[in-house]
């Protein structure tokens, strides 16, 4: 929930600005970052500040989360990276191949400036600004590592860039990476055995980095260069978003992620091609997973296409147009983009086999594989339809989804914080009603209860104020009625004839008493 939106205009200067991350679900590794030997969280929890090595209390900020397979990354306001959980592959950046269960420093980017991190299955990605001018022009240097980065240590890469060009955007899949520069050009390296690099072929083995130069329109028209504003790499497909807000995907197309619906069972795109299903809408952004893609329109709706065997679709259990396994009901797919929710979408994430969005009322909403908690709070192994993620307070600045993990990002206030100043602002029915509904949505039974029993304390004070004012009123109008009576008698009374001034003047008011007075005279 959006605190602007508890408090509206009048929201006192007092409230501190600060950011939460939560995580959830699968937690073999130690990637939810609490330290506890449990293997899965169906909760969200907020990580402490002092997890992070800081002071219990401090007002931490944050600027970015990522979810990997089994390991997650985040950006601390002074830009410095944090990761933890699997490391097999060295995807923590820290040297080595040990998992860690809690948050630490990449002591490797110390001198960067971290923007922005993004997690594949085994490697991770980062952008970031040198702290000091060290002769560099770019402003946005990529760094890599991990699983077919060449290194366990984050490494600059340039690629096939130029040096110093600026990097706007990078996404890690599950063995291939895509950067973009600031330009809208793409580069992408890793393995293309399903032509997830967009190259046109396919290609055994570990691939170096090439610019995408290719991308058509339709079957029958040649390619043209486009311009690219966002990227998303799912396990072996890719989705791209131009600067008109058309979507372009390429890769593996099995069950249906790439939304072309001329492709067939098996098949797979070797150079971007455009969803020309999505023509009549802007899309403002696209998340793939691992054989599902979702893409959110300009004006908030929320696109669907691929496998749907876990749900991660979100369109239900039969709700698929082709099934993908003989005599099997619960597994479909959509080759064509089909719309979940018609509006208030305002970030989407797409993990291996679930989803996760956030509404325009700070709402979030999950659905697919389920075994960890990670789609939503439900206890089940599938979230068919959209269902909602409670616990988290703030409005929602990043969604992460991993293999059976999910994190998000918050600008917020603590759950104490926030009720404090809602009801110190002023104790009202109104108030009330607002801090049991977080209440509820966080997971504190014993607070809505209080403010249950508040809201029907308050209740019943203002219904006897207004039954006190009914009859005050009535008395008052009873009063008033007679008063005019008495009025009326009077002037009939004391109505006067020219030439008969003899009347009783102490039976006059002030004013008729005034106004014979100057009759007489």
């Amino acid at each position: 929930m959006d605190i602007d939106s508890i408090f509206g205009t009048t929201r006192p200067v007092s409230v501190p600005r600060k950011s939460a991350i939560y995580v959830w679900g699968y937690n073999q590794s130690g990637q939810t970052g609490r330290k506890g030997k449990e293997d899965q969280l169906r909760i969200p929890k907020q990580l402490p500040p002092e997890l992070f090595g800081c002071p219990a209390g401090t007002n931490a900020r944050w600027l970015d989360v990522a979810c990997g397979r089994e390991h997650t990354a985040a950006i601390a306001s002074d830009g410095s990276l944090f990761t933890w959980g699997a490391n097999d592959f060295g995807q923590l950046g820290d040297g080595t191949e040990v998992r860690r269960k809690h948050p630490k420093k990449v002591k490797q980017l110390e001198s960067e400036f971290v923007k922005s991190v993004s997690c594949g299955a085994h490697c991770s990605a980062c952008i970031a600004e040198p702290r000091e001018n060290d002769g560099t022009i770019s402003t946005r240097r990529l760094w890599v590592w991990g699983q077919n980065q060449g290194s366990n240590l984050p490494r600059l890469f340039w690629g096939a860039f130029e040096p110093n060009t600026i990097i706007r955007e990078v996404s890690c899949g599950a063995v291939h990476v895509v950067a973009l520069s600031e330009e809208g050009v793409l580069q992408a390296w890793g393995y293309n055995e399903y032509g997830q690099l967009g190259r046109g072929v396919t290609c055994e083995g570990l691939q170096g980095a090439r610019i995408l130069s290719s991308y058509a329109k339709f079957l029958d028209e040649p390619p043209e260069l486009v311009k690219i504003a966002r990227v998303s790499c799912g396990e072996y497909h890719t989705a791209a978003i131009s600067d008109k807000g058309e979507v372009y995907t390429w890769g593996l197309g099995n069950m249906g992620q790439l939304g072309h619906s001329s492709l067939q069972y098996g098949d797979k795109e070797l150079i971007p091609r455009r969803v020309v299903t999505l023509d009549d809408v802007f899309i403002k952004d696209v998340a793939c997973g691992g054989v599902h893609t979702c893409a959110v329109t300009q004006g908030g709706a929320l696109y669907a296409w691929g496998g749907g065997q876990s749900g991660q679709l979100g369109l239900g259990p039969q709700t698929g147009l082709f099934s993908c396994v003989a005599n099997d009901s619960q597994t479909f797919f959509r080759n064509i983009p089909v719309l979940v929710v018609p509006k208030g979408v305002q970030l989407v994430a797409c993990g291996h086999s679930h989803t996760l969005i956030s509404m325009s009322d700070g709402r979030i909403h999950g659905w697919g594989y389920n075994n960890y908690g990670q789609a939503a709070n439900e206890k089940c192994t599938y979230a068919w339809y959209p269902s909602p993620v409670d616990c988290c307070v703030g409005e929602v600045r990043k969604l992460a989804a991993g293999g059976g993990h999910s994190a998000v990002l918050t600008d917020a206030c603590s759950l104490k914080e926030l009720c404090e100043f809602v009801l110190a602002d002023s104790m009202t029915l109104a108030n009330a009603a607002k801090v049991e509904d977080i209440a509820y949505r966080t997971g504190s039974d014993a607070l809505a209860r209080l403010c249950g029993r508040l809201s029907f304390v308050i209740f019943s004070m203002n219904e006897m104020l207004m039954l006190w004012q009914q009859l005050n009123l009535r008395e008052y109008m009873v009063a008033g009625g007679a008063l005019e009576q008495k009025d009326e008698k009077n002037n009939r009374r004391h109505y006067l004839d020219k030439s008969n001034h003899a009347i009783d003047k102490k039976d006059l008011t002030d004013n008729e008493f005034v106004r014979i007075e100057s009759m007489d005279h």
